[in-house]
């Protein structure tokens, strides 16, 4: 007889086996399922891997570039590019490996290997080499199996010269030439490591500008800070046509009509990723697909095959992490009787972790003042905050975004130090529904860069004290 579940989760990223956890703890028989080590790609190959690369560019940045200001000098500062990538593999390796003990602490059973579904109730396993070793029962199943970088004719990736986010942070030397095509997130986050470290890098976006859902003024000031170390920006540019000629790659690009040629070494496509829903037996079981990603009911989660559920990168944007965390709990929640709210997507933080880093959540100007909002706009730049200076982080600025009508925060977008954690609490502000001057009267701790947000909802109302 097979073994049975309540529910089986078939991936072990940040959806699968948060979820997994969360239905442990509500009671429920649970399994996850995955091929490789649990963590999926954010834990093996994206978000933590890619912060510790981040971290030591920009210790490195800081005493070449910056250390005369503190007062630090470093005679022969180098690095070791290898030791950089071995240090991040470390990190990962170690919080992969926490992660099998927190699944094994919430008695949640792990099976490694291929699951794929052979009826709505089961879940057949097979090993790498395509050998079926086990099948299980389960009352749901939740897919949870990620996406994976996409890839186009023109750039036909080769995980060698022409390579994605996985293979950029994992080279065995560092490229001396790198053009990276898409100047989202990832793009961007690369694009700062190695020129930090001394590539030569080009940035090729076919939008207007870099980090184009951001708000223009963000991305206008990465732009520039980007430019101010060395980095070459085609926006607003298409590549026609990437080959690997000998040992480098030959890239023609189209800037409105304008043609032109470029070389590196390596290229790193970074368009965007697609759902992992080949070989999983979804097609089979005519679960609806849409644009290569599983199509749910956003209150449920649950797929058009009663009983299935999809999580995640896999059922679409906004492909993050926290995002498909958020779901998975939110899902296996549902299935137990739970009536939380349901996801809000309208108040997802983004982050990207160069330097300066940017962060934002809600609507940027732009987009409000389509919808027809009148708005108030509040802008405080770091230069005028004491513990930017104090810390050397003057580059940037908070930038809040009001409804004039009502008070509502529309939307903030941090450009500079710490962004990325800043924005935390502007994110609560809009969920817990605060005004402009709500934000104002709370009295934040000096000296910080957090006062800045004050600030800005001040400089919004005619009353900023410090700007």
């Amino acid at each position: 007889m097979l073994k049975h579940y309540e529910i089986a989760i078939l991936g072990g990223g940040p959806g699968g086996y948060v979820a997994a956890i969360r239905a442990s703890q509500l009671g429920f028989k649970t399994v996850v399922i995955d091929m490789d080590k649990l963590g999926g790609i954010c834990l093996n190959w994206g978000c933590i891997p890619t912060k510790s690369l981040l971290k030591n560019a920009e210790i490195y940045d800081t005493i070449l570039n910056y250390g005369k200001e503190f007062g630090i000098y470093a005679k022969d500062l180098s690095f070791n590019f290898n030791e950089i990538i071995k240090r991040s593999r470390n990190i990962s390796d170690r919080i992969t490996k926490n992660v099998e003990l927190l699944v094994k602490k919430n008695k949640v059973d792990r099976i490694k290997g291929f699951g794929k579904l052979s009826s709505k109730t089961q879940i057949d396993i097979y090993d790498n080499e395509s050998k079926k070793t086990d099948s299980i029962t389960a009352d749901k199943i939740i897919v949870a199996t990620g996406a994976r970088p996409k890839s186009i004719s023109n750039i036909p990736v080769n995980y060698k010269n022409i390579i994605t986010s996985k293979e950029a942070m994992n080279l065995s030397e560092q490229p001396k030439e790198l053009i990276i095509v898409g100047a989202g997130a990832i793009g961007i986050e690369f694009a700062y490591f190695y020129a930090v470290l001394g590539t030569k890098v080009t940035v090729i976006e076919m939008m207007d500008h870099i980090l184009p859902i951001e708000d223009i003024e963000v991305s206008q000031t990465l732009e520039k800070s980007f430019k101010k170390r060395g980095i070459e920006i085609y926006t607003k540019t298409t590549v026609e046509k990437a080959e690997v000629k000998g040992k480098k790659v030959k890239v023609i690009i189209n800037q409105n009509g304008d043609k032109k040629e470029l070389t590196a070494d390596k290229v790193l496509s970074a368009i965007g990723v697609i759902g992992n829903v080949e070989g999983f037996g979804l097609e089979e079981l005519r679960i609806e697909l849409f644009k290569n990603h599983i199509k749910v009911n956003k209150e449920t989660y649950e797929t058009n095959i009663p009983g299935i559920y999809a999580i995640g990168d896999v059922i679409g944007p906004p492909w993050l992490a926290h995002v498909a965390s958020a779901e998975g709990i939110h899902c296996v929640e549902q299935i137990k009787g739970i009536k939380n709210p349901p996801v809000d997507y309208e108040n997802v933080p983004g982050c990207t972790y160069c330097q300066p880093q940017v962060a934002s959540v809600g609507l940027t100007e732009k987009k409000a003042k389509e919808l027809g909002y009148e708005l108030k706009i509040g802008k405080f730049p770091f230069m005028a905050s004491g513990k930017a200076f104090a810390v050397g982080e003057r580059e940037g600025f908070v930038k809040l975004i009001f409804d004039a009508k009502y008070g509502e925060l529309l939307g903030g977008h941090i450009i500079g130090s710490e962004a990325t954690e800043l924005i935390a609490e502007v994110v609560i502000a809009r969920a817990m529904e605060a005004t402009g001057h709500s934000i104002i009267k709370t009295v934040h701790a000096h000296p910080t860069l957090s006062e800045s947000i004050m600030e800005a909802a001040a400089q919004a109302y005619g009353e900023a004290i410090h700007i």
